[in-house]
C-alpha cells in the first residue's frame, strides 16, 4: 500500500526549513549522498537524491544519526517533498564514458528503456510528434514604433532605453513579476528592429528543470530506430541561418530563463555571448563536435532577448558572469492611463475601470511593503488586458478574474497567513 502523508506516524512529517537545513549541510560539507535511480530533487540549479535528502532532514530533526526514514523511495517520498514546495524531476539519460562499443552498447540499452513496440510502431509515433508544418506570410506586416507604443504599456523614453540596451549589448534581459508583459514586449522589439512583423528570423523557446545543453547546444539523441546520433540544439541552428543572412538581425528569445540552470545550458555562449566575443575569429570548439566539424560561433547579427520572473521562489539567482553580459530592464505593473483606455476601447464601464485601477494599486503596495515579500513580488496588469466582448458582462469577468486568478496568487503569497490572503480577496471583489 502507498505510504501517504495523512498516514504518517506524528513524528514522521518534515517541515521546509528542515530539507533547506539538510540541503546547507549537504553544500557545507560536501556530503557524498547515494545517488537516486530515477528522480531528483531540483534546487537551485542543482540536483539531489530525494530519498537520501529526506532521510538527512528527518536525522536532524531527530537528532539521530542512525534514524531511518520511513518511506520508500519514488512516490512516497516524492509527494511530501513536492507537498513543502521542492521540485522533483526524472533524471535525463547519459550515455555511459568509454569505448565507442561501450558507448554503443549503451545506446542501444537506453533506446530498449525509452523505447517499446515494433520499428513501425516507432515510426507513426515520430510522425505524430513531429512539429507541424508552418507557413509564413511572403510580406510580413511592416511594423514601427507607432505601432509598438500603441499597444505597448511603456512610454517612448522606456522603449528606446529597451532598444539601446539591445543594440549596445544584442542580449537583453526584461525581469519583473508576474504579468508585466515580458514576453509580449521581447517579441515587438524584435519585430521594431526588423521593421517588420517577421516570424521567419525569430525563435522562441522556455527555459525549464529539464531542458539541458544537450537541447540548446549539442548533444546526442535516440533516433526513430533507437540508435542515438549526434543532434544540433536550437542555438547552432538559428546561428547557421544568421551566418547565411548578414545583412538582416535574427532573435533568440527565451522565456523564463531562470527557470532553468542558466549555466549548464549556455556552455560555451557565457563567452560568445559577449559583442567582442562574435565572429568566426572567436570559434570555439564543442564537446561533442566530432574532430573534423567546424568550430561554433554566433554570428554578430544574432540578438538574445531573455525573460526573468522576480516571484518564484524556487528559482536561483543568475551569477554575475552571466548577468555582465546582458542590459537589464526592470518590467513593473503599469495600472494607469494606457490599460484605462484600453478598458475603456473595450467598453467597460468607467466606475468598473476606477474600481480594477485603485484596487490594485493599492493591493501592490500591501504587497511591495510586506517584508516576506516585496515589489517583486507586485501583481501585472497582463491579467486585464481581455475583457469580454460584451460590456454587460464586464463586472462579472472582473469578479472572476479576482477569484480565480488573483487570489490563487495571493493565497500562494501568504501561505502561512491564509487570513490574509482571504481578507485582501474580500477587498478586490467587495462590490462585484
Amino acid at each position: 500500500m502507498t505510504t501517504t502523508a495523512a498516514s504518517l506516524p506524528p513524528a514522521a512529517p518534515l517541515t521546509r526549513e528542515q530539507v533547506l537545513r539538510a540541503l546547507r549541510l549537504v553544500e557545507r560539507e560536501g556530503r557524498r549522498l547515494p545517488p537516486s535511480t530515477v528522480y531528483e530533487l531540483l534546487y537551485r540549479g542543482r540536483r539531489y537524491p530525494p530519498r537520501a535528502v529526506a532521510e538527512l532532514a528527518y536525522r536532524l530533526a531527530h537528532s539521530d544519526p542512525q534514524a531511518r526514514w520511513p518511506h520508500g523511495a519514488g512516490q512516497p517520498t516524492n509527494a511530501l517533498l513536492e507537498a513543502l514546495d521542492f521540485t522533483i524531476v526524472a533524471k535525463r539519460p547519459v550515455l555511459a564514458a568509454g569505448s565507442a562499443q561501450d558507448q554503443g552498447q549503451a545506446a542501444e540499452q537506453q533506446a530498449e528503456e525509452l523505447y517499446t513496440g515494433s520499428e513501425t510502431s516507432l515510426l507513426s509515433s515520430a510522425a505524430l510528434a513531429a512539429e507541424p508544418g508552418t507557413t509564413y506570410a511572403t510580406s510580413p506586416l511592416a511594423y514601427s514604433r507607432t505601432d509598438a507604443l500603441a499597444e505597448l504599456f511603456i512610454t517612448d523614453n522606456d522603449l528606446e532605453a529597451s532598444l539601446a540596451g539591445l543594440r549596445r549589448r544584442r542580449a537583453l534581459l526584461l525581469q519583473g513579476p508576474p504579468g508585466t508583459g515580458k514576453t509580449y514586449l521581447a517579441r515587438r522589439l524584435a519585430w521594431l528592429l526588423l521593421g517588420a512583423q517577421d516570424e521567419r528570423r525569430i525563435e522562441l523557446i522556455q527555459f525549464h528543470p529539464s531542458y539541458g545543453y544537450e537541447d540548446f547546444m549539442l548533444g546526442f539523441r535516440p533516433g526513430t530506430k533507437g540508435q542515438f546520433q549526434l543532434v544540433p540544439g536550437v542555438l547552432p541552428l538559428l546561428c547557421q541561418r544568421a551566418a547565411q543572412d548578414p545583412s538582416q538581425p535574427y532573435f533568440l528569445l527565451i522565456d523564463e530563463l531562470n527557470r532553468g540552470n542558466v549555466a549548464r545550458i549556455f556552455g560555451e555562449l557565457l563567452l560568445l555571448l559577449e559583442p567582442d566575443k562574435r565572429g568566426p575569429a572567436h570559434a570555439l570548439r564543442l564537446p561533442y563536435a566530432p574532430p573534423g566539424a567546424p568550430r561554433f560561433f554566433v554570428p554578430d547579427n544574432l540578438y538574445f532577448i531573455g525573460t526573468l520572473n522576480l516571484a518564484d521562489r524556487s528559482l536561483a539567482p543568475l551569477d554575475y558572469a552571466l548577468r555582465r553580459r546582458f542590459a537589464f530592464v526592470a518590467m513593473t505593473p503599469q495600472f494607469g492611463a494606457p490599460l484605462r483606455k484600453l478598458l475603456q476601447a473595450s467598453q467597460v464601464p468607467k466606475p468598473l475601470i476606477d474600481l480594477l485601477t485603485e484596487r490594485m494599486r493599492t493591493l501592490n503596495e500591501i504587497i511591495a511593503a510586506d517584508p516576506e515579500l516585496g515589489p517583486d513580488f507586485e501583481i501585472g496588469h497582463s491579467y486585464f488586458c481581455a475583457p469580454p466582448a460584451q460590456p454587460a458582462e464586464a463586472s462579472a469577468w472582473l469578479r472572476l478574474v479576482f477569484e480565480q486568478e488573483i487570489g490563487p496568487l495571493l493565497a500562494d503569497y501568504w501561505r502561512e497567513q491564509p487570513d490574509k490572503a482571504a481578507a485582501q480577496l474580500r477587498q478586490l471583489r467587495e462590490g462585484l
